[in-house]
């Protein structure tokens, strides 16, 4: 295989070709630590693509979440690279390119969930991408470009623009995809200028464009960060600090936001949850993206989105604090969410009776957390008259005695048809429904390829694809609570 950079050689196994941390920009260290990524070097020879190349710098996730999550750490500082999974043969096929979640500070691309060959099985390229996480990716740092991590992603989009034909995919067929802080990043992309005309499709799974920090709190985190490392807020103090030591002060501050809010310091993380996000900084980002694409930003791209039914559960649950919460916790909770908390209750008490404050809870930050900025997406883009489907993902897994329900991340298994990884098996069980992932992989397939996944576009009548044992198109599902949040969220 023959690419800008070089010759590549990737392993084939069933009919599909697979090359592996493919550098699609230098090593974002040295003199280039917290600056725009550059384009990758070339190479003599030819270059083994054959192993999973070096994860950007992340802390990994703590208990309870790192026995559901996968997670992978390969040393190096090459750490900007990518995979491709093509079909033998394949010629002008469309491209899906997979962007990672991870709360922008966890997760890569080369997890074993998100391996491609499924869709190369079915006519697709498909690419999943590393980008730097973090205080590298995200932190505003004085005198450094801004959403670094952002950046990332048009870098790796660009080179997908460069390079893919090769493989075999059709550069004017991408369709960009993400999960959680992947989703976002998508949602991201959509807003931002540089990246017109590297994609023409999006998917958003579990991730919109509501979550954003402003320059106030943002530099309020670095400045943090800095003062905890004993140095000045610039690109050369942070850089000078060893890596280690940076990952554990944000880990560590993110920790401690989580478990003490305090909204008059840390404003809107106190209720995004991630001190790390895109930043509105005024240049490359200039307004929230759900904003920006209301404004008409990539009108002309076919999007996909939707969201899981029981999402919050999965932070919840396992960790044992749905089983604790009580009436005044859940009312103490969703008093940071902008609106009267006893609507807030009642609505969900009505919509669920019987269910206990633990499962109100999961119910309400579920909603304003991921499904209203999904609706806001989806009702935003109808109005322009672009076309948008919307899924709801309503499969129960039956871990932790079926009170995990559909929960965050749990749909990315089937949208991939790799229900038969090993990885797969803490969050799905043993005997997922193949019939299931069947089902939704057909229908993230037929998007990328023809833009129409099975079922009408989001309008007037707000159909929602309902994917569960038994799936199909439901109007308006949830009506009560998406009202309650209008003019709100």
């Amino acid at each position: 295989m023959t690419i800008t950079q070089g010759q590549l050689r990737g392993r084939e196994k069933n009919g599909v070709r697979s090359f592996l941390g493919v550098p699609y920009a230098e090593p974002p260290f040295g003199a280039l630590r917290f600056a725009a990524p550059q384009p990758a070097s070339g190479w003599e020879g030819v270059r083994e693509a054959l192993e999973y190349g070096p994860t950007a710098p992340k802390p990994g996730y703590l208990p309870p979440t790192d026995a559901l999550l996968p997670e992978v750490f390969v040393d190096g500082q090459d750490c900007l690279n990518l995979n491709v999974w093509t079909p033998e043969g394949a010629d002008g096929l469309p491209v899906l390119v997979w962007i990672h979640g991870g709360a922008f500070v966890n997760g890569s691309g080369a997890i074993s969930i998100y391996d491609g060959s499924a869709f190369a099985r079915d006519g697709v390229v498909c690419v999943t991408i590393n980008y730097r996480l973090g205080v590298d990716g995200f932190g505003l740092i004085p005198g450094a470009p801004p959403n670094r991590g952002s950046l990332d992603q048009i870098a790796a989009l660009t080179w997908v623009r460069d390079n893919v034909a090769g493989f075999g995919g059709d550069p004017a067929q991408v369709t960009i995809a993400g999960e959680s802080a992947g989703a976002m990043s998508v949602a991201t992309l959509l807003a931002l200028p540089p990246a017109n005309g590297l994609f023409s499709r999006a998917v958003l799974q579990s991730g919109a464009g509501h979550h954003v920090l402003t320059p106030t709190t943002a530099a309020e985190v670095i400045n943090e960060v800095a003062s905890r490392l004993g140095v000045d807020a610039t690109v050369e103090a942070l850089g000078s600090v060893p890596v280690d030591d940076l990952i554990r002060v944000q880990a560590d501050l993110g920790a401690e936001i989580a478990a003490r809010p305090d909204p008059t310091r840390w404003r809107e993380i106190t209720v995004n949850g991630m001190a790390f996000e895109p930043v509105v900084d005024g240049q490359l980002l200039t307004a929230r993206p759900i904003d920006l694409i209301a404004a008409g930003a990539s009108r002309d791209v076919e999007v996909l989105v939707g969201t899981n039914s029981d999402e919050h559960a999965f932070f919840l649950v396992p960790s044992g604090v749905s089983s604790m919460v009580d009436a005044s916790l859940l009312r103490g909770a969703l008093s940071l969410l902008g609106t009267d908390v006893e609507q807030i209750v009642g609505t969900y008490a009505t919509e669920l009776p019987g269910a206990t404050p633990g499962e109100l809870m999961i119910a309400a930050l579920s909603d304003w957390f991921f499904r209203i900025p999904a609706m806001r997406l989806a009702e935003t883009r109808s109005a322009l008259g672009a076309d948008t489907y919307v899924y709801e993902f309503a499969w129960d897994s039956p871990r932790f005695d079926g009170r995990l329900g559909a929960c965050h991340a749990l749909e990315i298994a089937f949208t991939f048809d790799n229900l038969d990884d090993p990885n797969s098996i803490p969050m799905a069980g043993d005997h997922a429904p193949q019939a299931l992932a069947d089902g939704m992989h057909r229908a993230w397939v037929d998007f990328v390829r023809t833009g129409r996944p099975g079922w009408p576009a989001y309008g007037a009548d707000r159909t929602v694809m309902r994917f569960d044992v038994e799936s199909g198109p439901v109007p308006d599902p949830g009506r009560p609570a998406r009202e309650l949040w209008s003019g709100v969220r």
